[in-house]
């Protein structure tokens, strides 16, 4: 992955005003179309197939008088007077005439019919017109809200001394907007940098390049809204979190760019070292969240997929405009990125710091060597104050957002208020019971006998209604609970609603289900619950492993998602203490206390996951690169510390100040996101990542890096600290002008297949080798990059080898005749004739001998050929008879005959032959030398 990235970061930095162009060309693109092609967002929570939603989609078809939205008007008559005077009844009456009046509207259910119970308070101070909309809530436009808001008024106008509002299903929807606090957040990250950075220049970057990416994904997710439903909740968390990320990101590598400038590296170099190593890492990072946000669909409830789809989205545009439009601004400032101090000495002709020199100890010095002088204490303490803090947790509870939890003064929160005050809590989250009675004999009498069952179940204040529609096939009954639409009461209600259901199959014959908005809400919160276990395993045990894959460790990981673990819970923790149990509320401008949105749990836990890892990733990368380079594992702990710690620090502090300012004003949902975000983000940067890790890491010692021998061999290589880019840096120059160009190899070994190997290959040369089929699998197989070997080195193609094996791939050519003769497979000369069309410089055929067919001979005789004459590639024929292949080869050639390694894996025998071909005894070859 480095090399790849060396090489896209020094792409990007010569290329920059083409890569901004570029960027610029994709923010138009997809600007416009956005303008073009988007929606709107909405505030639908639903589950398809869940029994609740199916029941109402039903009800939609077969009673559509109760289907649809609805608006509800509350009217509470002037002090002294009640509803049923007969100067309030009839201005009551003349407002309703004119709500029916409206095109949109589909019927006006008056307080005052026979038919109607319950909408009428108990005191008869007030009374609801239910106002019946067809469509979704989503389709009502701001124009039809405010007509039916200006009829309140009215209503009110003509009654001096009342309260009129209008709220209800329409009103519920409080779509989250941006303020100057936000922006705040932005400025506190801008000083940071600027502090961090030590430059103008260097700290506007990581701002623009973040705002950038958020620009991009805010765009893709306005397109989006044209052809899906998504949440309003989703554009702030695309956004807070693509602030969050791209800042950090950007700090990362330029905070690596500064300090390699600092060492005198050229601006060019630096910038491709810094995308190649600080940029590795980036990537791991981002690949973390955006596994934990894609997660979030395995609770299989739409708009939390659609959330998690879309955040991912987000981080997948910050990392790439990381790593790309980032090395081009660093080539627009070219010199200017560099440190003034050193600036000033390189122009004196005095050397830069050099790479080697200790760094200075500073803060970060001395507490990374408090908390790791005596670890288990530190340890300790940790673990215990988290303990603490995670403890207010027990008192968690959720439910989903409702019109309770709008700002104070909308129409659907005053209405909610006034219904709460005059009719009680539980009108505000009415229950529907639906029954399908179409084969009974006595409809009327079937749903009396319900609500009659009905109003005798603990939690029910009232059943208003109960009637069969016109078609005498589906009852609707309807609920009014004694508690709130949140309250964990009403949940249990609904399941004694649902435990009824085979009570009323035996009498009645009848099946029921429990449905309306409050139902859907409590089995999005249900499901949720269930889906956090599988969350988490998913999540976590995928993360374990590309964890171990980067940081070649079983106890690095573990300790990472212990620490996470540590982290959550005290987000919970703190979480409850501030919006379930209500202190320091005014401190976040908490009107009043309740349950927290139901999602935040596996949201908190998928985010916060990502964002723990960032910081495992910054910190422990640095010490892993330092011990990689010789330091002693407890040295590398402090050594690395002093090298990523500010950084982790600055990036921690930015993330926290991006999440911390969407609390104060933030509404509905967004609140208790960000306050925990920023909770968790603070407790997880300071005290787990930059206190207990070191502490581990240093108890741990060596242990640290321990990784079976069989599971090493296994995983496939990250390389985040570059350790591979340092190596091919290191050999850039090497073998020489005189070794082999198409390869040239020293000591290549693979453990019990295959003996130590030297040759030298150029353009047009033709190499047999003999040997077993084994050890002729493992050379040919090592040379074309689908095998590591255990020991030497080659460069192959121009391609350093143990490497990159993608790019080793791509250069080279293998065909495995004996894949070829397998059932099924094409004929082998198809195989030989396509490697002669690629024509790679390197091209190696094994099980030459073993060829057949005229058409396969030909078509190898055709490839060698062809590489004597034009003398672009080399090839390799893997035999084990070379007499066989010798009428083959026209011209001169060489001869490898492999021995097999030592038997029980231990060292490999002598060294293998290197024989002159049998029919050219010229042709002679040693080691390494033509």
């Amino acid at each position: 992955m480095s090399s790849f990235l060396y090489a896209l970061g020094r792409a990007a930095f010569r290329h920059r005003w083409r890569t901004a162009g570029i960027w610029l060309l994709v923010v138009a693109v997809l600007g416009g179309t956005a303008g073009l092609a988007g929606g709107d967002f909405d505030n639908e929570f639903s589950i398809p197939g869940a029994p609740s939603q199916v029941a109402l989609d039903q009800l939609g078809r077969t009673f559509p008088q109760v289907s649809g939205t609805s608006a509800s008007m509350i009217v509470v008559a002037p002090e002294g007077e009640d509803v049923r005077d007969p100067a309030v009844r009839e201005a009551v009456e003349d407002s309703m005439d004119e709500l029916a009046e409206l095109d949109f509207v589909d019927s006006v259910s008056s307080p005052y019919d026979d038919l109607v119970e319950g909408m009428i308070s108990d005191d008869e101070r007030a009374a609801i017109v239910n106002v019946r909309i067809p469509g979704e809530a989503q389709e009502v436009t701001d124009a039809q809200r405010d007509a039916l808001v200006a009829a309140a008024a009215e209503l009110q106008a003509a009654l001096p001394g009342s309260t009129a509002s209008m709220g209800g299903e329409i009103f519920n929807q409080s779509i989250p907007g941006f303020s100057i606090v936000e922006v705040i957040g932005v400025g506190v990250a801008l000083v940071v940098l600027l502090i961090t950075l030590g430059s103008v220049v260097a700290a506007g970057m990581p701002l623009l390049t973040a705002l950038l990416g958020v620009g991009v994904s805010m765009a893709v997710l306005l397109i989006a809204t044209g052809f899906a439903t998504i949440s309003s909740t989703t554009p702030m968390l695309a956004v807070m979190l693509g602030l969050a990320v791209g800042i950090d990101y950007a700090l990362f590598i330029l905070s690596r760019h500064r300090e390699l400038l600092a060492e005198g590296l050229d601006p060019e170099e630096s910038a491709a070292r810094s995308v190649a190593t600080a940029g590795s890492a980036v990537v791991f990072a981002g690949l973390t969240v955006i596994i934990a946000l894609v997660g979030l669909g395995i609770a299989r409830i739409p708009f939390l997929t659609a959330m998690g789809v879309f955040a991912a989205i987000g981080v997948a545009v910050a990392v790439v405009v990381a790593l790309t439009i980032l090395p081009a601004l660093m080539g627009m400032a070219g010199e200017r990125m560099r440190p003034r101090k050193v600036r000033r000495a390189m122009a004196a002709g005095q050397p830069a710091r050099h790479p080697d020199a200790p760094r200075r100890g500073g803060f970060f010095g001395g507490w990374v060597k408090v908390v790791t002088r005596l670890p288990a204490l530190t340890v300790v303490v940790v673990l215990v104050g988290s303990v603490l803090l995670t403890l207010p947790a027990r008192d968690l509870t959720l439910a989903l957002p409702n019109a309770g939890e709008n700002p104070a003064g909308t129409p659907a929160r005053v209405t909610y208020d006034l219904q709460e005050e005059h009719f009680g809590p539980g009108f505000n989250g009415p229950l529907v019971v639906t029954a399908e009675i179409v084969a009974s004999d006595d409809p009327l009498g079937v749903m009396e006998g319900i609500a009659e069952d009905i109003e005798e179940l603990p939690g029910v204040a009232s059943v208003p209604l109960s009637t069969p529609n016109q078609n005498a096939d589906t009852g609707f009954v309807q609920i009014v609970p004694t508690t709130g639409p949140s309250d964990p009461a009403t949940a249990d209600l609904v399941q004694r609603l649902r435990d009824m259901a085979p009570v009323w199959q035996d009498e009645y014959d009848v099946s029921t289900a429990v449905t309306g908005a409050t139902a859907i809400q409590i089995d999005v919160s249900d499901r949720l619950g269930a889906a956090l276990l599988p969350f988490g395993v998913f999540v976590v045990g995928l993360s374990l492993v590309l964890l171990t894959m980067v940081f070649r460790s079983i106890a690095v990981p573990v300790k990472a998602t212990l620490g996470y673990l540590l982290s959550i819970g005290v987000a919970f923790g703190l979480t409850t203490l501030v919006f379930v149990q209500g202190h320091g509320a005014d401190l976040v401008h908490l009107e009043r206390p309740g349950p927290i949105i139901s999602f935040l749990p596996i949201l908190l836990m998928g985010i916060l996951f990502g964002l723990a890892m960032d910081y495992e990733v910054f910190l422990v990368s640095r010490m892993r690169e330092d011990h990689v380079h010789g330091e002693p594992a407890r040295q590398a702990v402090h050594t690395g510390f002093r090298g990523a710690a500010s950084v982790v620090t600055a990036a921690a502090v930015i993330m926290f100040a991006v999440f911390a300012f969407f609390v104060p004003e933030g509404e509905g949902a967004i609140k208790p996101i960000a306050f925990a975000l920023a909770v968790g983000v603070a407790f997880d940067a300071f005290v787990v990542r930059m206190t207990l890790v070191p502490a581990v890491m240093a108890l741990l010692g060596e242990k640290a890096w321990w990784l079976p021998s069989w599971l090493e061999k296994r995983l496939p290589a990250m390389d985040v600290e570059g350790e591979q880019l340092h190596r091919e840096l290191a050999l850039a120059g090497w073998p020489g002008p005189r070794a082999g160009r198409a390869a040239h190899v020293e000591g290549l070994a693979v453990e019990g297949l295959l003996a130590p190997v030297d040759l030298d290959l150029d353009p047009g040369d033709v190499l047999v080798v003999e040997g077993s089929p084994s050890g002729r699998a493992a050379l040919l197989t090592s040379l074309s990059g689908r095998m590591t070997p255990d020991a030497g080195r080659a460069r192959v193609a121009g391609v350093l080898v143990p490497g990159s094996a993608a790019a080793l791939r791509r250069r080279t050519g293998y065909v495995d005749t004996t894949f070829y003769r397998a059932p099924g497979h094409p004929a082998p000369g198809r195989g030989i004739e396509a490697l002669a069309r690629r024509r790679p410089p390197l091209a190696l055929v094994d099980g030459a001998d073993a060829l057949t067919t005229p058409q396969a001979r030909q078509a190898l005789d055709r490839l060698i050929r062809s590489a004597q004459e034009r003398r672009d590639q080399a090839v390799v024929l893997g035999v084990a008879t070379a007499s066989v292949v010798a009428d083959l080869i026209a011209g001169p050639h060489q001869l490898l005959v492999l021995r097999d390694p030592a038997p029980g894996g231990g060292p490999a025998g002598p060294e293998p032959d290197v024989l002159p071909a049998p029919h050219d005894p010229e042709a002679l070859v040693q080691k390494g030398q033509r």
